[in-house]
């Protein structure tokens, strides 16, 4: 899941990211509104975490903003306002959630991977290709029954290749989806983190290279 932050108090905001890659998400940062509308207008994010007073650009209109150009994004507020109010005003700006601060970090999360479930196209519990089986809820990747103990990157690729369903996924899209801005898109890490997904989940191999395309779960 592509997750993008936007919230002018740095430290919550690299405290909030920083949480979230370690549930396995890829995570960008931005600090104001406008810095927000630039990267929602390049990256397609599955959700947006949108603090609502912000600089620049107030959050209501990059709420608005969004909602238009990229109806298929999930949007959380974050207000220091918790009244129905303002409840009733986020959602109907365009939000899909809302959340007052302080908040339970466990619940925003929950919230985000609930939103996420919502906005994706549906797909069963469980993504399954011969014996190999993956829970995106539960984060366990088994193959003949036995577990495959995956890194977060590794898990979030194999995810994205067995949602494809055997169609070809380039490495850029591979980047887009599962790591974050900071990445530099001239990097070997897609191939590498291929590679080792590879070897641990073993014979017959299960991803194949297309060559000069991407990669694909074996047909």
């Amino acid at each position: 899941m592509r997750v993008l932050v936007v919230e002018d108090e740095r430290r919550l905001a690299d405290a909030i990211a920083r949480g979230l890659r370690r549930e396995g998400m890829a995570v960008d940062v931005s600090g104001d509104g406008a810095d927000a509308l630039a990267k929602a207008r390049v990256v397609r994010y599955d959700v947006l975490v949108l603090d609502r007073d912000l600089p620049a650009v107030h959050g209501d209109q990059v709420c608005r903003a969004v909602r238009a150009e990229r109806p298929e994004a999930g949007i959380i507020m974050l207000t220091a306002a918790g009244g129905l109010e303002d409840l009733v005003e986020g959602l109907s700006m365009g939000a899909d959630d809302y959340l007052a601060k302080p908040f339970r970090f466990a619940e925003l999360v929950a919230r985000i991977r609930a939103l996420g479930r919502r906005k994706a196209p549906s797909r069963p519990p469980l993504l399954s290709h011969g014996d190999l089986e993956l829970d995106p809820a539960r984060r366990i990747v088994t193959r003949s029954g036995e577990p495959v103990d995956l890194a977060r990157k590794e898990f979030a690729v194999l995810e994205a290749l067995m949602e494809a369903d055997g169609a070809t996924v380039s490495a850029e899209q591979l980047l887009e989806r599962v790591w974050d801005e900071h990445t530099d898109p001239l990097t070997n890490v897609v191939r590498m983190t291929i590679m080792t997904l590879r070897r641990k989940l073993g014979d017959p191999p299960v991803v194949e290279t297309v060559i000069g395309v991407g990669y694909r779960i074996a047909r």
